[in-house]
């Protein structure tokens, strides 16, 4: 789980620049931070998974598990709209963000919550 956080954290980095960059006006952050920040969060998700979805899993990791892939969701939209060169939907980019986030603090939570 540790990893997972590790990888999320770094995702959302790129996505915090992503939404400053769409919240300054400009329609479409560059390309390789979208694919950069899929590709970290993607991988996070999958190290979540493996450890989530374990016999005597904790259920924290797997209520993290199911906010990040509702956040997931999110992000394949806003990526579609990326890739048709649409702006980016504001208020779909604060929710994908926010269930991120919450996300994210349920792993804390859960990694600590072992320490």
């Amino acid at each position: 789980m540790t990893l997972a956080a590790i990888l999320f954290g770094m995702a959302a980095a790129g996505g915090m620049a992503m939404a400053f960059i769409r919240l300054s006006g400009k329609d479409l952050p560059p390309m390789w931070l979208a694919l950069l920040h899929g590709l970290l969060a993607a991988s996070g998700l999958v190290a979540l998974a493996l450890a989530a979805l374990a016999p005597g899993a904790n259920s924290g990791a797997r209520i993290a598990l199911g906010g990040f892939v509702v956040a997931a969701l999110g992000g394949f939209t806003l990526f579609s709209f990326h890739l048709r060169r649409r702006a980016l939907p504001i208020p779909l980019v604060g929710i994908h963000g926010a269930v991120a986030v919450t996300a994210f603090v349920f792993l804390l939570v859960t990694i600590l919550g072992r320490a």
